[in-house]
């Protein structure tokens, strides 16, 4: 009855990946500002690394790869894949350039001149500030592409979707942060890795229970063990992020437990909306209880002319 989406796993690890590129150009857009150097250093790094990773995903599912480059030919407001690439495209660059200037103190003296020593870690700065002013819309019109389409589970959580991988986003990029960064330097990372949590958890118990029989998907078969799991390792992960604060060890497994978390609500609200497609009854059901809604009958259609 409804065709079901046709991409493969690859564009639920670009969920992932994506927000986490995302959440970390914010953490180390804070790290500067905060005086953190090790912390906005790993944010950084962290964040070109998942943007390369999302870039491979997103190209590699498409059916001609080699023509990925078409998709910036035209810029169309209505499309969240059109207005996600151009998210990308504007992002990447500052973020990869943020990155770059991270290498600039690790140089040796003769193998950078002296003007570009100075003013690359400027430049870093700003082009890590500009990222940072385009992460959210990054992190969060993901939602918006699932969300558009015609997949009943995903189409009626569009409320929520947004909120769950905005804080799916600032929790895997607190955890990478608590697993790179210098012990020092990981507080930020720790109360982001709380607010993230409690952002994601919420969304995705409202998409759990608030959608009535579309919201079946999410608690059963696969989607449902992937976010059971999600929340264990997010309880896990902020445990570790508040308990830990004096010990490398915990911080690193808090880290792993936080990154793993987030990969699994979103490999799960992946698989929920591709349960909803594939069982007619979450097409056919909704729409009858719509009509019973509006007294049980049909507009008319409009009479033809001539």
């Amino acid at each position: 009855m409804l065709k079901g989406p046709v991409w493969r796993w690859d564009i639920a690890a670009y969920l992932f990946t994506g927000g986490l590129a995302a959440g970390s150009s914010l953490l180390a857009a804070g790290a500067g500002v905060t005086g953190r150097p090790g912390l906005r250093r790993a944010a950084r790094l962290t964040s070109l690394g998942a943007l390369g990773a999302s870039t491979y995903f997103l190209i590699n599912d498409l059916g001609r790869p080699e023509r990925f480059h078409h998709m910036l030919r035209v810029a169309k407001p209505t499309s969240p894949m059109s207005m996600g690439t151009w998210i990308l495209a504007a992002f990447g660059p500052a973020a990869g350039l943020a990155a770059v200037a991270e290498a600039a103190p690790l140089l040796p003296r003769h193998g950078l001149p002296g003007l570009a020593r100075r003013v690359l870690p400027r430049t870093g700065d700003l082009a890590g500030g500009a990222a940072a002013v385009v992460a959210p819309a990054l992190a969060t019109y993901t939602a918006v592409l699932l969300a558009d389409t015609a997949v009943p589970s995903w189409h009626e959580a569009y409320p929520e979707l947004p909120f769950v991988f905005g804080g799916s986003a600032l929790a895997s990029a607190a955890g990478a942060g608590l697993l790179a960064a210098p012990l020092g330097e990981t507080g930020p990372a720790r109360r982001l890795a709380v607010a993230g949590a409690a952002l994601e958890l919420a969304g995705a118990h409202r998409i759990e229970h608030r959608l009535g029989l579309l919201s079946e998907p999410y608690r059963t078969g696969r989607a449902g063990r992937l976010l059971r799991a999600g929340r264990a390792l997010t309880a896990v992960g902020v445990a570790g992020a508040l308990l830990g604060r004096r010990s490398r060890v915990v911080s690193a497994l808090s880290g792993v437990a936080l990154l793993a978390a987030s990969a699994a609500t979103r490999f799960g609200i992946y698989h929920g909306g591709v349960a909803s497609a594939k069982d007619p009854r979450y097409t056919v059901v909704p729409q009858r209880q719509r009509l019973a809604a509006r007294g049980g009958t049909v507009d008319p259609a409009p009479a033809a002319e001539g």
